[in-house]
Order: structure tokens, then sequence, then C-alpha cells
């Protein structure tokens, strides 16, 4: 999606809101002992209050509201009253919906209780990543610019990118061009343009590369085992910094 006024960055902030709120309400319950599936229930107690619409549901018909994933199951986790945060944990949030024509999609990982040193440091590299991709985003700037502070981050902080999970368009739907790699791609000559609305999502793990699917059909999980994490912004692309809506 490109902006085409300011009712299209007024509608991007009314869904951005939501879901950002729902992720935050979800997170401050991260705690040992709880589930997934109740963590799920908040978000959808939210969106419903709202008036949003689970986008993973409208547009996969996937089954839950949102997507939890915990410690090597790094994305699109399916919430379940049988997986039991247990202290320690790393556990993804990620909320995205629609609202009136508009789709917002955003993400953060906790720990849960106290976690290992590794693991706080993971989580202190994966958001650190994003805040250092997000510096890059600006109209005129190479994509690749955004992979490559991704991946410098990870180097630096001791940690691997998964180069098959990405960013991605977002506005009129969930999922839509341009691809936003977390990965340096010098032969990606595409530059950023004024008005694009993108999400930004580095996924860091100790020692995983790739992804792969869980029998399950839904879920990403690190194939060694590995632990992960993601944070995740919807925004828009300006001349100066970017309008971030989640």
């Amino acid at each position: 999606m490109s902006i085409d006024g300011r009712h299209d960055i007024e509608g991007l902030q009314r869904i951005g809101a939501i879901v950002a709120e729902a992720r935050d309400a979800m997170g401050a319950r991260v705690a040992p002992g709880v589930t997934t599936a109740e963590l799920d229930a908040i978000g959808r107690e939210i969106l419903d209050r709202q008036g949003a619409r689970s986008a993973p549901q409208l547009a996969y018909g996937f089954p839950g509201t949102t997507c939890i994933s915990v410690n090597d199951d790094i994305a699109h986790g399916i919430p379940s009253s049988q997986r039991v945060l247990r202290e320690g944990d790393l556990v993804n949030i990620d909320v995205s919906a629609e609202l009136d024509g508009y789709w917002a999609d955003t993400g953060a990982s906790f720990a849960v209780g106290t976690v290992s040193v590794q693991s706080a440091q993971l989580l202190k590299a994966t958001r650190q990543a994003l805040q250092d991709a997000m510096e890059q985003a600006t109209a005129g700037v190479p994509m690749h610019n955004i992979g490559r502070a991704v991946e410098r981050r990870a180097k630096r902080c001791g940690f691997r990118v998964v180069r098959n999970l990405c960013g991605h368009g977002v506005g009129r739907y969930i999922h839509e061009d341009p691809q936003v790699p977390n990965t340096f791609e010098p032969r990606n000559r595409m530059l950023l343009k004024e008005g694009w609305v993108i999400t930004i999502e580095p996924f860091l793990t100790t020692r995983a590369t790739t992804a792969v699917t869980a029998p399950d059909g839904w879920t990403l999980r690190t194939p060694d085992g590995s632990r992960g994490a993601q944070f995740e912004h919807t925004m828009i692309i300006t001349r100066d910094r970017p309008i971030v809506v989640t």
C-alpha cells in the first residue's frame, strides 16, 4: 500500500493502535503458568471490543486470533490451552488485524519470569535490530540497508538472522509487496518510496538461519531447537523518520 492522503494515515493509525494495545495487554499477562490460549483470549477481547478482525483468521483461516510462539517455535504458533508458559521461556506475540479496510501488523517477544543471560541478550539484540533497521527506513534509501542493519546488529551481539523470514508490505491486506529482507542483498536495488506502508520484523536466533514448518502446518520453528525472538512494527515511509503506527 502507498498512502493517498491524511485519511489513509488516520485509518492506519486507528488499526495500528488497536493491535498495539492487544500486543501490550497480552505481554503484560505473560507469566509462568499462563497458557497461550489465555493470552490469545485477551487479544480476541480487545479486537472484538474495537470492532477489528483478526488478520490471520480473515486472510488464511488461522486457528487462533493471534500468533503465539514459544522458544524454538518462532512464528505462527497456534494458541493452545495445552501450551503452558514456564519459567525461563521466551514467548513471541504477533498481533495483526483489519478495521475499515486498513490492516496493521505488530509483534514482540517477552521473557517468562527469569530467563538465561543468553535469552535476555537475544531479546535485547532483536529489539535493537528493529530500531537499527528503522533508522534506515527513509524514502530514497536502498531497501538492502534495512537487512544490512539487522545483520550487523546480530553479528555484533553473537546471534544469527533467520534468512527465510522477512518484513513485508501491509495496509490493504496482511501481506503485500514489497518483501523487506532481514539480510543484506546487494543485488536488491529497490529504493524505499515515500508513502509506502511496510513492516520491519527481524528474527534473530541463537544458532539457526532458517525456519521450517512444523507438522501442524502453521507453526514455523528452528530446525535445531535453538531459540528465537522477533520484534515488529508497521510504519509509513516518509522523507524523514517513518510514521510508526503500531
